[in-house]
């Protein structure tokens, strides 16, 4: 039987769902007997999030590397949080993981409030998940997927939200947002 590649595999769009994608890979992959890690680029690690509780159970590493969103904190912070995150992501796509999620990646390297190329720079990451060890699948998670990730992916799933209860004022909640 022929080894079997990696596969890149993008989760964007504006509907919810997109990091249960990838959760879903995740348990799927353990089940196997995978080695998996999700690294969470927003995400912050002051905060507990359902997915990550349930992972860990089940042997995935998962790490938050963010501050939160970026109306909560400084874009120095922010950029701060950026720079440290990308060489844990390098770090985890050396091959010693068959399954890497860069959750919110996508939300990442969409941010236009301030400046990220120089510390999150789209070539460094374009060059890391293509030229990743051949075994290695890797999913990319967020909004606003950027054409040249999408360009370069094996799978580019979009979800879009028909109806959601945010627009009728209901907040996040407990266990199917977090």
């Amino acid at each position: 039987m022929a080894e079997q590649r990696g596969m890149m595999l993008v989760q964007t769009g504006n509907g919810k769902g997109k990091t249960t994608s990838a959760v879903g890979t995740a348990v799927r992959a353990a089940g196997r007997g995978m080695r998996v890690k999700m690294l969470q680029f927003i995400k912050s690690p002051e905060r507990t999030y359902g997915e990550t509780i349930s992972l860990r159970k089940l042997g995935v590493e998962v790490e938050q590397l963010g501050i939160g969103f970026t109306w909560t904190k400084t874009p120095e912070e922010h950029r701060e949080a950026l720079r440290a995150a990308w060489p844990k992501a390098v770090e985890a796509l050396d091959g010693s993981y068959d399954v890497v999620i860069l959750d919110e990646l996508n939300n990442a390297l969409a941010i236009d409030s301030f400046p990220i190329d120089d510390v999150l720079p789209l070539d460094d990451v374009l060059s890391a998940l293509i030229n990743r060890l051949k075994h290695v699948h890797v999913l990319v998670t967020g909004r606003n997927a950027h054409e040249k990730i999408k360009e370069a992916a094996d799978l580019v799933s979009v979800t879009e939200a028909e109806k959601h209860y945010y627009d009728e004022g209901i907040p996040a909640i407990k266990g199917i947002e977090f």
